[in-house]
């Protein structure tokens, strides 16, 4: 049976499960240029929540994401999948990489393209799928 873990876990999962996210987006967005990418950077994302998991239970890990984990998967699988799309309407084969560059004031010109909204729906993806089944297996574990 999983129980709440020691005093040293649960503080330090509050402290990490941040700057375990932020590193999972750091992550993310240069993976297209340099090793890194949508599935490293779920993975550590996952890795955050499921350390609080460990630290508070199943219960308290799922209301801490507010939404269900397949839907997290579902919405990625979705992204992914549109990031594929964009190029079948300028005439080039599916899955063409395309960039665009808009001036957003204040920051300047940003690269949005199609490899990091593919990126971002593997991540959503990856993060959905392993807490799915984390969470599964500790539910099960708390049942016995």
């Amino acid at each position: 049976m999983i129980q709440a873990g020691s005093l040293i876990l649960s503080t330090m999962a509050r402290v990490l499960l941040p700057l375990q996210l932020i590193f999972s987006i750091f992550m993310l967005l240069r993976g297209h240029d340099l090793p890194g990418g949508g599935f490293i950077a779920g993975l550590i994302g996952s890795a955050a929540f499921i350390l609080y998991l460990f630290a508070f239970g199943g219960a308290a890990t799922q209301s801490l994401l507010r939404v269900d984990p397949r839907t997290i998967a579902g919405v990625g699988l979705v992204i992914g999948t549109l990031a594929a799309v964009p190029p079948i309407f300028i005439g080039e084969p599916f899955f063409t990489a395309l960039w665009w560059y808009p001036y957003i004031p204040l920051i300047g010109e940003v690269s949005i393209n199609t490899p990091l909204i593919f990126d971002i729906g593997v991540y959503l993806t990856v993060i959905g799928s392993v807490l799915t089944i984390v969470i599964f297996l500790a539910e099960a574990e708390e049942e016995e």
